[in-house]
């Protein structure tokens, strides 16, 4: 079984920085961790993933350049550094864990309950 523990949202004014932490407890090797994101009235869209101890990364389009994640293997934690923060990255975001490896939300086995981060102008 895998616990995911989320932290880091808050308020930010536009043009700021946030950053997230997700710690994963049980079996995380070989896995795949994934930030998603859910604004108020939207689908749950996927923001970014890693492969851990392989390093290889995925982001969608909107993040690209803007936000970066990272693992510490050490600490079984996972970051997303957010930077130049705009009002429509206001959103609930989670962390999910892809046993798989896979990156996407369908491939995503275990969530956690997500943290606020809102974005004004």
């Amino acid at each position: 079984q895998v616990q995911l523990v989320e932290s880091g949202g808050g308020l930010v004014q536009a043009g700021g920085s946030l950053r997230l932490s997700c710690v994963a407890s049980g079996r995380t090797y070989s896995s795949t961790m994934g930030w998603f994101r859910q604004a108020p009235g939207k689908e749950r869209e996927f923001v970014a993933a890693i492969k851990w101890s392989g390093g290889t990364t995925w982001y969608e389009d909107s993040v690209k350049g803007r936000f970066t994640i990272s693992e510490d293997y050490a600490k079984n934690t996972v970051y997303l550094q957010m930077n130049s923060l705009k009002p429509e990255d206001t959103a609930v975001y989670l962390c999910a864990l892809s046993l798989s490896g896979r990156p996407m939300d369908v491939d995503m086995d275990y969530w956690g309950k997500g943290t606020l981060v809102s974005v004004s102008l």
